[in-house]
C-alpha cells in the first residue's frame, strides 16, 4: 500500500474497509521517513530534514488503540489513525519541546496542548515534532537552532517559514497532514512554497492553550494538508473556546454558500511592481480559471497595506520581547554551569548561549520600542496603524465577500540567498501578515498551472467565515480533479 499521497479522507476509507490497519500505516510511515528524512534519524547529504524527533513508541501505541477500535466494531472518527506531524512549538506531554531553540533543548511537555488533546481524543496518530525558526521568528527554518529544512520541491531551496518543518513533511509524503502555527504567514507562506495547502483560522478560533507564544495577539494555530477538504477536517476536529484560552471562543460556522455565489475582491495594493513573474503568472492564471467558471470579482483598495510590515515589526517583536523573558534559565532547561556565581550570572549565559542571532534580535528590538520615550513613538502608533490596517478590510468586505491574494511575492528561494539581509528576508512575509494584525482566516491554495517551482494563492474571508475560503479552495481543486 502506497500511503505517502493519501488524502485523510481516502486513509478513513482504506481503514474502514479493513485494506490496512492503523499500525501497518504507521509503521511505513516511519520506514519512509528514515528512508527521505535524511535528519536526526539517518543522516544524509541533502535529507529534507523535516523532523526534529519523532515519537514512534506513543504513535505505535496510538495506532494500536485505533485498531483495536475498528475490531470492536466502534464507530471511527475521520481522524482516527491519520499519521500527522506537530510542529515543535506545539507541546505533547512527555516529549521534547524545544521550539527548535538550544534555550528548550532538553526541555519535555508536561501537559498537552488543547489542540493535541482534541486530536488525540479523535484518535490521530503524531509521528514526531517538526523543525521550525527559532521560537517560530522566520520565513524560511534556516534560524533553527538544530537543522534546515529543505524543499520537497528543490533540495537547494528553502521550505518557508516558520512552519517549514510541517510543510515539507506534508509534501514529500512523510506525514498525512501537519499542525503548524501563524503569526504573520508562517502557515499560508511555506505551504506556498511547498506546494501545499495551509490555512490560518480566524484568530480565537482554535485554541493557543499548550502552544509557546511568540506573539499572542498575532499566534494562530492551523492545519497544513495536501488538499482544501483535510484542511477542513482538521479545522474542525481543533477550533472551538478553551477555558484555558481566554482569547477563544465558541466557533458557530457561518451559512454556506454556493462558492460562485460569493463576489471575490482583488486588492490594488497586492498586484504590484515587485511581484515575480511566476508569481504572477500563476495567481493571475488562476483568477481567469475562476472568471470562466461564473465567479464574479471586483477591484478593491486596502490603502493602508502599505504600513502593514513596518507595524507588524514593531508589534511583533514587542510581544516577543515580552513572551521570551520567561526563558531565564530558572524555570525550564539550563544551560549555565553549576558554578555560576549568581543569578545575573544565569541569567546572561543562558539566554546569550541559549538564543540564536534573530531571536537576539526581535527580543532587543521589541524591549526598544516598548521602553521609556520610545513606546508612544513606536508601539502606540503601531497599534494605531494596525487599527487603520483592520478598518481596510472591515471597508472591502462591506462590498465583497472573499479577497484574492499572492501568498508571497516570489516562490521558494535559495538556501542562504536571504540570511544576511533580515529586511529582504522580511519582505517574504509582505501578503500575509495583513491578515494577522486584523485576526482574519486565510488559507493558501497551489496555483496548480505554474510548471516550475510551486506558488500558491491566498484567499482571505471575513471573521469567523472559514466556510466562504473553504468552498471556494474546495470548488478550485475540483476543476482539476473533475
Amino acid at each position: 500500500m502506497d500511503f505517502k499521497n493519501l488524502t485523510i479522507k481516502k486513509f478513513h476509507e482504506g481503514l474502514k474497509k479493513k485494506e490496512f490497519s492503523a499500525v501497518e500505516a504507521a509503521e511505513s510511515f516511519f520506514e519512509y521517513i528514515e528512508e527521505k528524512d535524511g535528519s536526526l534519524v539517518s543522516p544524509k547529504e541533502k535529507g529534507i530534514g523535516a523532523y526534529l524527533q519523532l515519537t514512534k513508541e506513543a504513535a505505535l501505541s496510538q495506532a494500536k488503540a485505533v485498531d483495536a477500535d475498528i475490531s470492536g466494531g466502534k464507530d471511527l472518527n475521520i481522524m482516527a489513525g491519520v499519521p500527522i506531524a506537530i510542529k515543535d512549538n506545539i507541546l505533547i506531554e512527555g516529549e521534547p519541546a524545544a521550539s527548535a531553540s538550544k534555550i528548550l533543548e532538553n526541555y519535555r511537555a508536561s501537559y498537552d496542548a488543547t489542540v493535541i488533546k482534541k486530536l488525540k481524543s479523535a484518535g490521530a496518530v503524531f509521528l514526531g515534532k517538526t523543525n521550525m525558526d527559532e521560537f517560530a521568528m522566520g520565513s524560511s527554518t534556516e534560524n533553527s537552532a538544530f537543522q534546515i529544512t529543505r524543499n520537497p520541491a528543490d533540495l537547494d531551496r528553502v521550505p518557508g517559514g516558520s512552519s517549514g518543518g510541517s510543510a515539507a513533511a506534508v509534501a514529500s509524503g512523510m506525514a498525512v497532514a501537519a499542525l503548524g502555527s501563524d503569526t504573520g504567514g508562517s502557515i499560508r507562506q511555506p505551504a506556498s512554497f511547498c506546494g501545499v495547502v495551509g490555512l490560518k483560522p480566524t484568530y480565537g478560533a482554535v485554541s493557543r492553550h499548550g502552544v509557546m507564544s511568540m506573539a499572542s495577539s498575532l499566534d494562530q494555530i492551523g492545519p497544513i494538508a495536501k488538499t482544501v477538504e483535510d484542511a477542513e477536517i482538521i479545522f474542525n476536529a481543533i477550533k472551538g473556546q478553551d477555558q484555558f484560552d481566554s482569547t477563544s471562543v465558541e466557533y458557530e460556522d457561518s451559512e454556506k454558500q454556493k462558492p460562485e455565489n460569493l463576489t471575490i475582491g482583488l486588492p490594488e495594493e497586492y498586484f504590484i511592481e515587485g511581484l515575480g513573474k511566476e508569481v504572477s503568472e500563476a495567481v493571475n492564471g488562476t483568477i481567469e480559471i475562476l472568471k470562466s467558471r461564473g465567479y464574479k470579482f471586483k477591484k478593491i483598495s486596502l490603502p493602508n497595506t502599505k504600513h502593514a510590515l513596518s507595524c507588524y515589526y514593531i508589534i511583533m517583536p514587542a510581544e516577543v520581547s515580552t513572551n521570551l523573558a520567561r526563558y531565564d534559565g530558572i524555570r525550564y532547561a539550563r544551560i549555565a554551569e553549576a558554578s555560576a556565581e549568581n543569578l545575573k550570572q544565569i541569567y546572561f549565559t543562558d539566554r546569550s548561549k541559549g538564543f540564536g542571532k534573530e531571536a537576539k534580535r526581535r527580543i532587543i528590538l521589541g524591549t526598544f520600542v516598548l521602553s521609556s520615550g520610545y513606546y508612544d513613538s513606536y508601539y502606540l502608533k503601531a497599534q494605531k496603524a494596525r487599527t487603520l490596517i483592520k478598518k481596510d478590510f472591515d471597508k472591502a468586505f462591506e462590498e465583497v465577500d472573499v479577497i484574492l491574494t499572492p501568498v508571497s511575492p516570489t516562490p521558494a528561494f535559495k538556501i542562504g540567498e536571504k540570511t544576511d539581509n533580515p529586511l529582504e528576508m522580511y519582505l517574504s512575509d509582505i501578503f500575509t501578515i495583513p491578515v494577522n494584525l486584523a485576526g482574519l482566516p486565510a488559507i493558501s491554495i497551489p496555483t496548480k498551472i505554474n510548471k516550475g517551482l510551486p506558488v500558491g494563492f491566498q484567499l482571505i474571508g471575513k471573521h469567523f467565515h472559514e466556510t466562504d475560503i473553504l468552498e471556494i479552495g474546495k470548488a478550485y481543486e475540483k476543476v482539476y480533479n473533475s
